[in-house]
């Protein structure tokens, strides 16, 4: 006979909240949010066709049938993980989660940080490729795609996580040979470009009201991270986004001359096709770079 059986993600997420009595501890658990037990509660009360938990504002009880239930439910899950230490598999399998993002954003803000993500799950292998091309033009499926926003792409989910301004930044030791007093005296500089984003300069020198000022010299660079690299190397004064640079600006590696103006820049999203909303590893991977992006 076919076996008839609920959702197991749900079904693990309900045992998990029953058993500690509360969403949050459960999330905490499984890894995942609190909105993502939620969501595989409400699935299983839509497959079962019944309530399972009396929700308050801030606790949950169990109903009398899912007390019943978890009670029966609750020593299957014991069981199986007996088995499974008895016979020799590992409790948790590596499982690969692909990431998409611009190059500048993953060299200069993702990859210093993922050695935080890889030491509290050292059984997740991230592998991630950079790319700037819309995301529709994506050929691969990934798990989370990284890109500015907030957009709206059909059969996707989007979350805002980092969001940054554009300021003049350069090295102390540039700063030292030719101060910077005010914005006019970037005339006696090298301005730094990037060929992708040709308007970052004509856009600040409008808005300090300096749109005819006249550089030392200018220098183009074709990706964005070299230009950066080459105002951390003394070269010149480049237009540097608050949030790719704020490691260096900390660190003392570079220095923002003028604290205004900014330019106004979009921020960066999750972008999750719909089918993997309700994944563990995305969902664990997306709270993650949330909580990164808060503290930056």
């Amino acid at each position: 006979m076919k076996r008839t059986l609920p959702p197991l993600n749900a079904l693990r997420a309900f045992e998990a909240a029953g058993r500690l009595g509360s969403f949050k501890e459960a999330a905490a658990e499984l890894h995942v949010t609190h909105g993502a037990v939620s969501q595989q509660v409400r699935l299983l009360e839509e497959w079962l066709g019944a309530s399972l938990f009396d929700r308050y504002n801030r606790r949950v009880t169990l109903t009398p049938a899912a007390k019943v239930y978890l009670e029966e439910i609750g020593p299957l899950f014991e069981r199986l993980a007996q088995a499974t230490a008895r016979y020799g598999v590992p409790e948790t399998v590596s499982r690969t989660l692909t990431v998409n993002a611009p190059a500048t954003f993953t060299l200069r803000w993702l990859v210093p940080r993922l050695a935080t993500f890889r030491a509290a799950h050292p059984d997740v292998e991230v592998r991630v490729e950079t790319s700037n091309g819309p995301l529709e033009s994506l050929n691969e499926h990934y798990d989370v795609v990284i890109r500015g926003g907030p957009d709206t792409f059909y059969g996707y989910s989007m979350r805002p996580f980092l969001s940054e301004e554009r300021l003049p930044v350069c090295s102390p030791a540039l700063l030292a040979r030719v101060p910077l007093r005010k914005p006019g005296d970037l005339r006696h500089h090298t301005l730094l470009h990037t060929s992708s984003l040709p308007r970052l300069w004509p856009d600040w020198l409008a808005n300090a009201q300096i749109a005819a000022l006249k550089p030392a010299a200018s220098l183009t660079f074709d990706h964005f991270y070299l230009t950066l690299q080459a105002a951390i190397d003394g070269i010149g004064i480049a237009m540097g986004p608050t949030a790719l640079v704020s490691d260096d600006l900390a660190a003392g590696r570079l220095v923002a001359p003028f604290e205004s103006p900014r330019l106004p820049s979009r921020s960066y999203c999750t972008y999750v096709a719909d089918e993997k909303a309700g994944d563990e590893l995305v969902v664990l991977f997306c709270s993650w770079i949330e909580r990164e992006g808060k503290g930056s």
